[in-house]
């Protein structure tokens, strides 16, 4: 987040000297539990001044986590939320319009959803590639996260490789050869038949047996549909002239449902690992 990103969060929060509708100790308490600091005991200045004081002061990953954790209490406990979320004005009010707010909260959730995204693309990378030791995964993986803005179609092509990918180790690594003619679900259905952990492997005895049927199944159909959407709008075919391809937020979506296929399966098969080693 740059200085700018940041005033606009400023100008959200900090109203005449004030913070929202907290009272001194309250933000206090409230920025204790969220960075560790009392900043109007630290400061010695209004909330206002404190929280700018702060953010200037502070760190980047604790400057933007005091600013999300202040979006988070606006959205849930502030009491004017849906008026100035929708700049509804209180026609008695000479202060700023809640129009204005209303751009101001529009920008902020704009820049929050961007940041929770590179927060998550960042662990996820860092998941991935502790797991998979294969340098081509590792480069597949950063292709899909670097060109999810920029080249969604590449990206979703690569979140089909890298299920592939995810597969084929496994399925190489316990001494099976994956058939060149396996269509994207069947490679995953063959891997989760080795991990036994389909939806037939989960006894009907065992607790919510329905629904952890269910969410395993929906898990195997990631895949299939992942295929489908590749096919259509991702790398790897010819494109017609009116080929319109998808946009980022598709990308991010095929890529978060690869990547959360891609770490269960590893989960399950490192577990699988561990306990064999055992006996």
């Amino acid at each position: 987040m740059d200085n700018i990103e940041k005033g606009i969060f400023l100008k959200l929060f900090n109203r005449g000297g004030f913070v929202l509708d907290f009272s001194t100790d309250d933000f206090d308490a409230f920025t204790l539990n969220s960075v560790g600091v009392e900043l109007c005991t630290k400061y010695r200045l209004s909330k206002g001044k404190s929280l700018k004081a702060f953010i200037n002061d502070a760190s980047e990953d604790l400057s933007n986590k005091l600013l999300l954790d202040l979006l988070k209490y606006y959205e849930s406990q502030y009491p004017n939320f849906e008026k100035e979320k929708n700049g509804i004005n209180d026609p008695f009010s000479f202060e700023i319009t809640n129009e204005e707010y209303a751009k101001y909260y529009a920008s902020c959730k704009e820049i929050a959803q961007r940041i929770d995204s590179n927060q998550f693309c960042a662990f996820a990378e860092k998941s991935v590639k502790e797991a998979f030791s294969s340098e081509y995964i590792n480069k597949q993986l950063h292709i899909m996260l670097e060109n999810q803005a920029s080249n969604p179609t590449e990206s979703i092509g690569k979140a089909k490789e890298l299920i592939e990918s995810c597969c084929e180790t496994i399925l190489e690594n316990n001494g099976v050869t994956p058939d060149k003619d396996w269509k994207l679900n069947q490679l995953v259905d063959e891997t989760m038949k080795l991990l036994e952990i389909t939806p037939k492997h989960v006894p009907d005895t065992a607790k919510e047996a329905t629904a952890i049927k269910a969410i395993l199944g929906s898990l195997k159909g990631i895949a299939s549909q992942i295929a489908i959407v590749r096919n259509a709008y991702g790398s790897g075919h010819g494109k017609s002239a009116s080929y319109k391809g998808l946009q980022e937020r598709h990308a991010k979506l095929a890529i978060g449902s690869s990547i959360t296929l891609v770490n269960f399966l590893w989960d399950s098969y490192e577990r699988a690992k561990s306990k064999d080693a055992k006996q």
